[in-house]
């Protein structure tokens, strides 16, 4: 890096400075330098620097570089929560699981850890508040072999960090009393462990595969931290009774959320409610206070994104809440007691050596800067363009030309796979002795003549002053690449016995609902057999065989109460009965429908030249090439002549929205109606605010229609409807209402469009002549 000594020197004094010149990719080259330069003195705890990447994709991406970059250094993860702020549902066990992986890590480090760490995480992870250090650091559970250790309170440990007790351990999160062992699943371990006791005694701790359940090796210690990030116990479950109490007032009957936690149970989504349980919040600062940090790219401007999106989602709660605070389920926390304040955001980087981390050249100002000398790599896109041009002979001319320039050369390409075709077909187009390598000190030890190919997740290479990336995108142009992620088993399928608890209520496609007993050993035919014990109504019993058990499958409610059929009653048949005639009738009217539409003539709906450019000039990103190519395909379908039925699909962040919108622009201007259909109040509160934003100053009149709109508006919504004065319309399933009646619906559009049943669905084909 140009300037080390400077960078240091700036870290020591905490100053913060800028760092210029760093393309994407080449942050990870940077940043594992400084790290490495930070080495802890004698007897001080390891240096930490703390990345902080805008998203979590690129988070993920600077972890992939980082490892080929600098495998010695300690790369620790700290992901967001996946679900959105005052959800009212828990965020993913797995990612849980690692955070708390990370938290442990960071309160636990010791002066003996030497090497160097890096804590990479998002905008949205720093801005959450996180469990009190103080907790963290004294909830972990550690044994080898050899050591006294009650089962019984193990299992209680277990039970009180978020494990879920199970039959047989498959998932991170499980664990199994069978006797004197308990199998786990821990997080942070490749495969569950089994603990093997005699009496108090650990004799050992066996890694052992899911399916064979056979041992794969031996462990010589284990360390547990909690899987989720709230604790239920006696003491978290005052405090969490005494703050309710004292911020909503004494409880109302039926409140799930309270109720739950003071039986002791986790209630979907309590982990909003974090601060109640133990009175105050840490934030990851606090974690690895005095590290220096290094915002990415845009960072900060991710960061008042996100603020704004929380203080948005807080005040569709406390509205709903407002309106009936003694009915409204939900009792939202302020913001600032789960996330950071803006001021206080502020304050912490200032109080901070940062960083910041820029692709381009940046002028000497107020705050220091240092130029990297980085810069964007070749892209070849001139060369793909040309007809008669080869991309890889020009790839070859390229890298001969590095070389001459005294570069060392790294080619990469984005999996094993693809790294190996590349080097038969560069190697056809003049490019020899090209190298797998796996780190860069690999790389860099080449003689050379030698060429280095990589695995680097790169959307494209960079240039330094000694070193060249070319990477697979350069060369093929733009690619969907995404990382592929662990296939969930499939949970409504039972395919062993074992899959069952006792009490689990389960469906035979023969006999109906039933409740699981257990399993059973019977005599048939003078031999024993296995076979699953089913009750039914009126003490009815039913022994199924093992090997006829795909003819159960789960019953897809939590309610355990339900009502069981009875064994040999005509009552699961006539469901049955029924269920298969509303399927025929359903599958007759759609196809009338399908019918009438192809017969059924269309309004052209054609956009108004220069309206729509400067409509679409409004958009303030470049349209990608599949999202230019959806919007060409829609507006031609709408100036068909013939009813549409099209499906959009794409990623959240690939821009649907600007897809609708551009659709909704010209039904609108050419008279038609158009509704926005969404599945939850807070989309629909989010939309209405985007159309509103784009088709400001134009003549075109929206509404919107949830439960969140009070009585006037919704009654004036629905006469503008009907009477024509309301061009577009966005809500839930309240614009689905028997009452709503459209003057001239021309365009249905319908996000997320798998939350709504078919029948809602067909009804407004029936009605729209467009359908998106």
């Amino acid at each position: 890096m140009t300037d080390h000594k400077r960078a240091l020197d700036l870290l020591a004094k905490g100053t913060s400075f800028t760092l210029a010149g760093v393309p994407d990719g080449f942050d990870a080259f940077i940043i594992a330098e400084l790290a490495r330069a930070l080495a802890p003195k004698a007897g001080e705890r390891p240096a930490v620097l703390l990345h902080v990447a805008r998203d979590g994709q690129r988070a993920q991406a600077f972890l992939d570089v980082l490892a080929f970059a600098a495998p010695d250094i300690e790369a620790l993860h700290f992901p967001a929560w996946d679900c959105q702020p005052y959800d009212r549902v828990s965020p993913a066990a797995d990612i849980a699981s690692r955070r708390m992986t990370v938290l442990s890590r960071l309160a636990r480090s010791r002066s003996s850890d030497e090497r160097p760490r890096i804590v990479s995480t998002t905008v949205n992870a720093l801005l959450q508040r996180v469990p009190p250090l103080a907790f963290v650091a004294g909830v972990s559970f550690s044994a080898a072999p050899g050591n006294t250790v009650d089962m019984n309170a193990l299992s209680a440990w277990l039970e009180m960090n978020g494990f879920a007790r199970a039959s047989t351990v498959r998932d991170t999160g499980d664990y199994a009393v069978r006797g004197g062992i308990l199998d786990l699943f821990a997080p942070g371990l490749p495969a569950p462990v089994r603990l093997d006791f005699f009496g108090y005694t650990l004799e050992s701790i066996r890694a052992f595969d899911p399916e064979t359940q056979r041992t794969t090796g031996m462990l010589r210690s284990l360390d547990l931290v909690p899987m989720s990030e709230a604790q239920v116990t006696t003491e978290t479950m005052r405090r969490f009774r005494q703050a309710y109490v004292a911020r909503f007032g004494a409880e109302t009957r039926g409140d799930m959320l309270y109720e739950a936690i003071s039986q002791g149970r986790r209630h979907p989504g309590f982990e909003h409610w974090l601060p109640m349980l133990y009175g105050g919040m840490d934030t990851l600062f606090d974690y690895v206070k005095g590290a220096p940090v290094i915002l990415d790219t845009l960072a900060e401007d991710a960061a008042g994104e996100r603020l704004a999106q929380i203080k948005d989602y807080y005040d569709a709660r406390k509205a709903v809440h407002d309106e009936a605070p003694g009915k409204s389920p939900y009792k939202p926390l302020p913001p600032d007691a789960l996330y950071l304040a803006p001021a206080e955001w502020r304050v912490r980087l200032d109080s901070a050596c940062t960083a910041r981390v820029t692709p381009f050249a940046v002028p000497e100002g107020a705050t220091p800067v240092i130029d990297c000398g980085g810069r964007q790599g070749h892209s070849f896109a001139a060369e793909r363009a040309q007809e008669n041009a080869n991309v890889f002979d020009a790839v070859a001319s390229h890298v001969a030309a590095l070389r001459a320039d005294k570069k060392r050369v790294i080619i990469a390409g984005w999996s094993d796979g693809s790294r190996e075709r590349l080097s038969h077909v560069l190697a056809e187009h003049g490019l020899k002795r090209l190298i797998p390598v796996s780190t860069l000190h690999h790389a860099l030890a080449l003689r050379g003549d030698e060429i280095a190919l990589a695995v680097l997740p790169l959307e494209q290479g960079f240039v330094t002053p000694t070193l060249a990336v070319i990477g697979e995108q350069d060369m093929l142009g733009d690619r969907l690449v995404r990382n592929r992620k662990k296939q969930r088993r499939a949970q409504d399928y039972i395919t062993e016995a074992t899959a069952l608890s006792a009490g689990d209520v389960v469906v035979h496609v023969d006999h109906g609902i039933a409740r699981f007993i257990g399993l059973r050993t019977v005599e048939a035919a003078g031999a024993p057999h296995d076979c699953l014990e089913l009750h039914y109504a009126g003490g009815d019993k039913l022994f199924l065989p093992v090997e006829n058990l795909e003819l159960l499958s789960r019953y897809g409610s939590e309610d355990t109460e339900v009502q069981l059929d009875r064994l040999g009653g005509v009552g699961w048949q006539t469901r049955k009965a029924r269920l298969k005639k509303r399927i025929r009738d359903m599958a007759h009217a759609l196809i009338k429908i399908a019918a009438a539409r192809q017969l059924r003539e269309a309004p052209r709906l054609v956009p108004p030249e220069g309206a729509f450019d400067e409509f679409c000039a409004r958009f303030p990103y470049e349209e990608t090439d599949d999202q230019a190519n959806t919007i060409t395909c829609v507006l031609a379908d709408l100036a068909a002549g013939r009813p549409m039925d099209r499906l959009v699909c794409g990623d959240v962040g690939f821009g649907k929205t600007e897809i609708a919108l551009r659709a909704a622009f010209v039904a609108a201007i050419n008279g038609k109606q158009v509704a926005v259909v969404v599945p939850t109040t807070l989309l629909a509160r989010q939309h209405y605010k985007t159309f509103a934003e784009r088709f400001a100053g134009l003549p075109v009149r929206l509404a919107q229609l949830s439960r969140m709109v009070g009585t006037a508006d919704t009654k004036a919504a629905k006469q503008g409807i009907a009477d024509g004065q309301v061009d577009i319309v966005v809500g839930t399933h309240a614009v689905l209402g028997k009452s709503i009646a459209f003057r001239d619906l021309g365009l249905v559009i319908v996000d997320e469009e798998q939350h709504f049943g078919v029948g809602h669905k067909e009804r407004l084909k029936c009605a729209a002549t467009c359908m998106c």
